[in-house]
């Protein structure tokens, strides 16, 4: 052998010795003399104290189902027990995280590119302590320090790769004071792993395997009980046993049954790259007494409403571009006793988030929209949440509108009532409105109701940015048939009638009575060639109008040519320009006030006889007290008759020329209002 074959077989030689040698030390080496060193550096490094108490043991073997330079390459195998990371100073109680045991296996080669490759981690007894202050300092948010400038260029940093996360039965406290929330939840073994499509149903798990993911089993309980947003919050559910942390083909299964409030959310599914909240894919059951007790729990401004309850398919995207998006899909529920079907997309976008989607209701109670304006009942309000304070002898709402949830996000959503259930004296057939809110503006243009055959079409603008809060309705009531208004009223079915109107009013104030108490604007009708009796009376549930018909009329049905009414309000109160009723033997006016800040009326009802015939009645009429309980009666001392001579006075002429336009023709008969608006305009002449 040459000499320079003898020094590389040496070198050779001495290199696989060294390598040997390394081994052995490897193998033979107590790990629990580093503990010191390695406790001391962790809690540097991390600035708060750490400690491995237990044994700290590294096995070296090779890993099966590695390929290339990773199957001939022994990989450390490490286990520690009893593992302790504290908190910061500020924060008090427990430790942050105490663990009984972890197990991990350690890729070296991956060392050499500063990559540290863990494929899996086992927890063995976690318990977490987490808490948040009120200034918003976190015991999870680590300071680790930072790097000058010239330390980020120079060097490389080192990447963490943990592929799974395996773990036991454990706990984890939470004390959130910015949210108002202290929960406490506990992970225990289910014993039996429960398979995905148990929990999901098979449609469901089928769909999942059809996206090349296969959720693992079931395999631990949960339960959690506390507070959340200040609410009692108590729930129960499963999970997986292994968080895949970057595989989407392992999808994380959770199925929770939770209860916060009045509210219930049942939800089953997957959650996908959980290291980052990648992806839900979840059936989702919510129910409660009022959809707007969701705001505190989701941040999501909704209405009020009755008691609902919804199941569908909740679909998240946490990376979106725009921002986390969440998709409500293809969900079918109930508020009140109205059903309620649609798609919702709620973007956490910047600088407010953004609901959007479109919901159809294929029969809709009318008594399940009073709740959008407080004008259900105290005992309602109870059952929703809200507070009672409806006053007895108040007819106008008197709740206040959440103007400020309306700051807190922004909305585009259709609306469509397909058919509407209502009692016969209210006929609307459907509705159509499109919501929109933005920037604490909410609008709904238009809001448009089918009724007796005509449209109720409105615009209803509402700045919550504005206090009080200003609002704008515009309003008008087109070709209403009066056989269709009273389908119960039999004379009214011979009738080819119709009624319409036009309002537009502004108001200021948080509630229904504050906007109707400030209001200022206008309210026109016309009606032509109906009918009125006491039984009609009845029928629209009016006791001071059977009253005051009776005092006019008797039994009789009286056919009514037109009545016209043109009446402004100023502040609150409505006054009566042109009230103007003309029937086939006498005419009425109605002179008075109606004050909404204080709900009282102050009405005078003058009939004038037409002809030779002559009315029994000598002295006017006059409605008087509040909306709640308004009373009628005979004026004790006869007031001047105006009724014909009102004609004559040019103060009603402007109101005459005004109502004209809403006159329309209805099928081939002659509109009856026509002929005496325009005898108004010529009384002057």
């Amino acid at each position: 052998m040459t000499r320079v074959g003898r020094v590389l077989g040496w070198c050779l030689a001495s290199l696989l010795l060294l390598v040997a040698a390394l081994m052995l030390f490897l193998v033979l080496f107590d790990w629990n003399l580093i503990k010191p060193t390695l406790n001391e550096k962790v809690s540097e490094a991390l600035n708060r104290p750490f400690a491995i108490e237990g044994n700290l043991a590294v096995v070296w073997r090779r890993e099966d189902g590695e390929g290339g330079w990773h199957a001939w390459v022994p990989w450390p195998h490490v286990a520690a027990e009893r593992l302790t990371l504290g908190n910061p100073e500020w924060i008090k109680g427990g430790p942050f995280v105490h663990l009984e045991k972890v197990e991990l296996r350690l890729a070296p080669l991956p060392l050499l590119w500063k990559t540290v490759r863990i494929p899996r981690i086992d927890l063995t007894g976690p318990d977490a302590n987490l808490q948040r202050l009120a200034d918003g300092r976190s015991n999870w948010t680590f300071d680790l320090g930072e790097q000058t400038a010239t330390e980020e260029d120079e060097s490389t940093p080192w990447t963490l790769d943990i592929g799974t996360i395996g773990f036991d039965q454990g706990r984890v406290r939470l004390d959130d004071q910015p949210l108002k929330t202290r929960l406490e939840v506990h992970v225990d073994p289910l014993g039996q792993p429960i398979a995905f499509s148990e929990i999901v149903g098979k449609a469901a798990a089928q769909k999942t395997a059809d996206q090349d993911a296969t959720p693992q089993d079931y395999a631990f309980a949960w339960r959690a009980k506390g507070t959340y947003q200040g609410q009692a919050l108590e729930g129960s559910g499963k999970v997986g046993g292994l968080l895949a942390l970057q595989d989407t083909a392992l999808p994380f299964p959770v199925q929770a049954d939770v209860r916060a409030g009045s509210t219930r959310i049942i939800l089953a599914g997957t959650l996908t790259d959980p290291q980052n909240l990648g992806a839900l894919d979840l059936r989702l059951r919510l129910s409660g007494s009022s959809l707007g007790n969701l705001y505190p729990l989701t941040g999501v401004t909704l209405p009020d409403t009755p008691a609902y309850s919804t199941d569908g398919r909740l679909v998240a995207r946490l990376h979106d571009d725009s921002g986390a998006t969440f998709l409500y899909q293809g969900f079918n529920g109930r508020i009140g006793d109205s059903d309620i079907h649609g798609d919702l997309t709620f973007v956490a976008r910047q600088p407010r988030p953004k609901l959007s989607g479109t919901l159809v209701s294929n029969q809709l109670l009318f008594s399940d929209l009073a709740p959008l304006i407080g004008a259900d009942s105290n005992a309602e309000k109870k059952a929703r949440g809200a507070p009672a304070n409806q006053p007895g002898d108040k007819v106008l709402p008197v709740e206040v509108f959440r103007t400020e949830r309306w700051r807190a996000m922004d909305a585009d959503v259709r609306f469509t009532g397909k058919r509407i259930v209502h009692s016969d004296q209210l006929p609307i057939s459907d509705l159509d409105t499109h919501l929109v809110l933005n920037d604490g503006r909410l609008s709904l243009e238009p809001l448009r109701f089918g009724m007796a055959g005509g449209t109720l079409e409105s615009t209803i603008q509402l700045d919550g940015n504005r206090v009080p809060l200003q609002g704008r309705a515009q309003i008008k009531a087109r070709h209403f048939k009066l056989k269709q208004l009273f389908p119960t009223f039999a004379p009214m079915q011979t009738s080819l009638g119709e009624l319409n109107g036009d309002a537009d009013i502004s108001g200021t104030g948080n509630s229904v009575a504050a906007l109707l108490g400030s209001a200022n604007g206008e309210l026109k009708m016309l009606m032509n060639d109906g009918a009125v009796s006491r039984g009609l009376m009845e029928i629209a549930g009016l006791n001071v109008g059977n009253y005051v018909v009776n005092r006019l009329f008797g039994d009789d049905e009286v056919e009514i040519n037109c009545a016209a009414a043109d009446v402004g309000i100023k502040q609150g109160l409505l006054s009566t320009r042109l009230f103007v009723v003309d029937t086939e033997n006498a005419i009425i006016t109605v002179d008075g006030t109606a004050n909404f800040a204080s709900e009282q009326l102050n009405m005078d009802i003058t009939p004038e006889s037409k002809g030779l015939r002559v009315f029994s009645l000598r002295s006017p009429l006059y409605v008087r007290g509040s909306f709640k309980n308004p009373s009628a009666g005979v004026h004790a001392t006869p007031l001047v008759l105006r009724g014909a001579g009102m004609l004559a006075l040019g103060a009603v002429v402007a109101p005459a020329a005004g109502l004209l336009a809403l006159v329309a023709p209805s099928g081939d008969q002659p509109n009856e209002c026509e002929p005496l608006l325009k005898q108004i305009q010529s009384s002057k002449r």
